[in-house]
């Protein structure tokens, strides 16, 4: 968009005024091209920048320093652990005791879930930031970051068995009590910032109630109706470690596992362990918001970014699907997609459009599937320049219904890959009927309508919602006066 108010601003100048020489035009032309390289530069830099700031800390020199080999599983006295904990005790508002049952809990995770820990140390990367941000806003423990890990492995879209969903794997009458709303497309449980805000007023009512942290996350995860029962049978103690044993014996591991992995996101590096690579920093997403509904695999197709990052990077979405929405959605990107999404949005739109509004009734001709499959059911070898949306409009059906049948979550295509599509195939009876069958669209994303009885390029422009300039700018071989059936007109 920015290029293009660019282009427009240097056009008017040009046919308004009579000062500019064509060196002064040359020269604005050469400004317009070293600002969009100064833009694309500057957020390369900021966001390598950022890698750096977050990425130091004394991890590699300390293992370095430690001389541990990759397969090295260090093991310490009990008295490093309680030593430890007791240092992390004394700036922190939670009872982070070092008794058999949290050093049981250490142990297990700095042996058996080291990988856990890589992972979860990786995907901090995206969502400690947030969580500090409001725990910060509302003044709460900064230590509570930790529980979204042990709830949720920090996976936005993990649900239990008993129905808990989201980083803060909250139960659906718990997420409404909250202001946590689902329909069919969405789930704000899975919204990283909604959920937070969400878990942080809950954890605060908590704690209001006992005065105490470790009941409060205690209460968060068997509920307060069973910490009062445990209250009632412990004859009246009000600290976690005196009512535990009368707790739901999930409950009973639940403080444990809270210190032990605060413990290990502490002193990872001094257990030979490193956070793995390939995990996305927020600082290198940023938002845009949708004037439409549209579908990721449209976005895939033509941004590049896969359904699956899509998905991950706005987890709040419960299929591949982004619904208008008033006020309306706004989803996370890569920063370098920005300015792509910008220049392509309204193309994005259009194509979705298109795709997914495809009838189901569209005819099949020329078709190059195998005749020998039963009916109800054919294969499509893909070739060289076909795209989804061509395929289905040869097979009358829709691209959606395409990717569902071959469990597809993306539109890109391979030379020589099998589409199934199921579905009476009558290739012999259709190719006739072109009339039921105006509309098609090219590998690259260009529309061409049929001429039937009675088109003309007034009736295309309202039809597909653009002008006759355009239609005829798209078609200058051919005559507006002198159209024929079964002529082929671009119109997009």
């Amino acid at each position: 968009m920015r290029r293009v108010y660019l282009f427009l601003l240097t056009v008017f100048l040009v046919t308004n005024s009579t000062v500019y020489s064509q060196e002064n035009q040359s020269e604005q032309l050469a400004d317009t091209l070293q600002y969009d390289h100064f833009l694309t530069v500057s957020e390369n830099a900021l966001i390598e920048y950022y890698k750096e700031i977050s990425a130091a800390s004394n991890a590699d020199s300390l293992i370095e320093q430690l001389g541990y080999t990759d397969d090295d599983v260090p093991e310490f006295s009990d008295s490093v652990y309680c030593m430890r904990l007791s240092v992390m005790n004394e700036r922190s508002p939670f009872h982070l005791d070092c008794n058999e049952h949290v050093l049981q809990t250490i142990h297990y995770f700095a042996k058996k879930r080291r990988s856990f820990t890589r992972i979860t140390l990786a995907r901090s990367k995206l969502y400690f930031p947030l969580f500090e941000e409001t725990l910060a806003k509302h003044e709460m423990p900064i230590e509570l970051k930790y529980l979204s890990v042990i709830e949720s492995g920090l996976r936005p879209q993990v649900k239990s068995r008993a129905g808990a969903l989201g980083l803060w794997q909250f139960m659906y009458r718990t997420g409404k009590m909250y202001g946590l709303t689902e329909d069919s497309y969405i789930d704000e449980r899975m919204d990283p910032v909604k959920a937070t805000e969400a878990a942080c007023q809950y954890l605060k009512k908590l704690h209001s109630m006992y005065n105490d942290w470790n009941m409060a996350l205690a209460a968060y995860n068997a509920g307060p109706g069973n910490v009062n029962k445990a209250i009632r049978r412990s004859g009246g103690k009000m600290t976690y470690w005196e009512i535990r044993p009368f707790l739901p014996r999930e409950t009973q591991g639940y403080v444990p596992n809270f210190i032990a992995m605060s413990y290990m996101m502490k002193h990872y590096a001094e257990h030979n362990i490193q956070p793995i690579d390939d995990i996305v920093f927020d600082f290198e997403l940023d938002t845009v918001c949708l004037r439409q509904g549209v579908h990721m695999t449209v976005i895939d197709s033509l941004l590049g970014i896969p359904v699956e990052d899509l998905q991950r990077y706005n987890p709040i979405y419960k299929t591949s699907y982004i619904p208008k929405t008033t006020p309306p959605q706004c989803i996370s990107l890569p920063i370098p997609k920005i300015s792509e999404w910008i220049a392509l949005e309204d193309s994005i739109y259009h194509l979705d459009s298109l795709i997914y509004s495809l009838p189901n009734d569209l005819s099949v001709a020329n078709s190059t599937a195998s005749t020998d499959l039963p009916e109800g059911k054919t294969i499509h070898s893909v070739k060289s320049g076909e795209s989804l949306s061509l395929i289905a409009s040869k097979y009358g059906t829709t691209v959606s219904k395409l990717m569902d049948w071959n469990g597809l979550r993306s539109t890109r295509l391979s030379v020589g890959q099998r589409i199934t599509i199921y579905g009476k195939n009558a290739p012999q009876e259709t190719v006739q009927k072109t009339q039921e069958r105006p509309i098609e669209v090219s590998a690259e994303g260009a529309v061409y309508h049929t001429i039937q009885s009675g088109d003309n390029f007034w009736e295309l422009s309202t039809k597909y919602g653009t002008t006759v300039d355009a239609i005829t700018r798209l078609n200058a071989n051919l005559d507006p006066k002198d159209l024929k059936m079964g002529q082929k007109v671009r119109v997009k």
